[in-house]
């Protein structure tokens, strides 16, 4: 049967019992034997079972390799990621793609297709946060970052999804402090000292900020040098304890992840292994991912300091793994004299719709981020 079919040649039942050799191979009835042991229906099911079988034995020999070899935890994770994520996959025909857009012209949708940033205008342009995407947040240092970070956290909570934020820099207290000052536009500094920095007004609102907040079932992680299996592990783990709420995974920020091979400082490879880890995340889980990044020295350099694409440190496999990218600017970060309170959300890329810009007002000393 391998020769026949190496040769290209069609056989059947009916044409194998015609070789003039089939004795040598158990002759008629062994082809009778075959023929009633094979079950096209349950094809799939013994798919199925045969790799299961061989995922298990795979990670046996991974964790004896593992233990021998003293391999660190991020490295078994992703090991044992890479197994666990084999599917078998069948294409989809260009047929079946068509048939899923045919009602499409006469279908009315929201104009936001993705999951709401809770600024109307960059939904307008991004159609809001992508199942399978992901986002770069850049700036320059005291832009906003955070401050915008947490406001798309809030709202998509707020729209019914599961924000996950993986913090490797800022401690949780300070996190949830920032998303109370932001929600309830309070100056950051008297968050210092509640009892003794707030008014009797902003106390008596304290009760409506916590519970609005509580609504958004936000899970933070402030783990420093966490790795992207580590990370994948955590959101596995959410989404089986959350399974009506859909993902969305923050990180603050880029440079800050663990990569698996040290690179021995090439930070090249290393961003490059990050960058396609990020997108592998998204893709894998069909969620969308915002991920913080930080932009070099040379824009300080310039007299328009509006950044550019090669802003971004490392940025050729930032460029090439983001969907989105956005970039952020305030002049008042410049001009301390201005007293305009414009935030620039410069849509640099957007792999699947228009670039353009978007002018929020923003609090640099709430955090509080509000359409114009």
């Amino acid at each position: 049967m391998v020769e026949l079919h190496s040769a290209g040649k069609y056989f059947n039942l009916i044409a194998l019992s015609m070789l003039p050799d089939l004795e040598i191979y158990g002759g008629i009835s062994y082809l009778n034997e075959l023929n009633a042991f094979c079950d096209l229906e349950k094809f799939d099911e013994v798919e199925e079972l045969i790799l299961d079988a061989w995922k298990e034995q795979q990670t046996k020999m991974i964790l004896t390799k593992a233990t021998f070899e003293k391999w660190e935890s991020a490295r078994v994770i992703d090991e044992l990621e890479k197994i666990e994520n084999l599917k078998l996959k069948n294409g989809t025909t260009i047929s079946e793609g068509l048939a899923a857009i045919y009602e499409a012209p006469w279908e009315e949708k929201e104009d936001t297709t993705g999951i709401t940033t809770g600024i109307q205008a960059l939904d307008d342009i991004t159609g809001g946060f992508q199942e399978g995407e992901v986002t770069i947040l850049a700036a320059r240092p005291s832009m906003g970052k955070t401050d915008v970070m947490l406001h798309f956290a809030k709202e998509t909570g707020w729209a019914g999804y599961l924000p996950i934020l993986f913090s490797l820099e800022m401690p949780e207290k300070l996190i949830i402090s920032r998303l109370v000052a932001s929600t309830g536009n309070i100056n950051r500094v008297k968050m210092r000292n509640p009892y003794k920095f707030l008014k009797p007004k902003q106390k008596e609102k304290w009760t409506t900020i916590i519970a609005n907040l509580d609504e958004t079932n936000m899970i933070i992680f402030d783990e420093s040098g966490q790795t992207i299996p580590e990370m994948r592990a955590q959101i596995r783990k959410l989404m089986y304890e959350y399974p009506d709420r859909k993902p969305v995974v923050f990180i603050d920020y880029l440079t800050l992840i663990r990569p698996i091979n040290p690179y021995f400082g090439n930070t090249h490879q290393q961003v490059s292994e990050i960058s396609q880890g990020l997108k592998k995340m998204a893709k894998d889980f069909h969620i969308p991912v915002i991920c913080l990044a930080q932009l070099n020295r040379s824009v300080e350099t310039r007299s328009n300091k509006r950044p550019l694409m090669s802003d971004i440190r490392e940025s050729g496999s930032i460029e090439q793994d983001a969907d989105v990218i956005i970039f952020l600017y305030r002049e008042k970060y410049y001009d301390r004299e201005i007293t305009d309170n414009s935030l620039e959300l410069i849509i640099a890329k957007n792999r699947n719709g228009p670039v353009g810009t978007v002018i929020v007002k923003y609090n640099e000393h709430t955090g509080k981020i509000e359409s114009r």
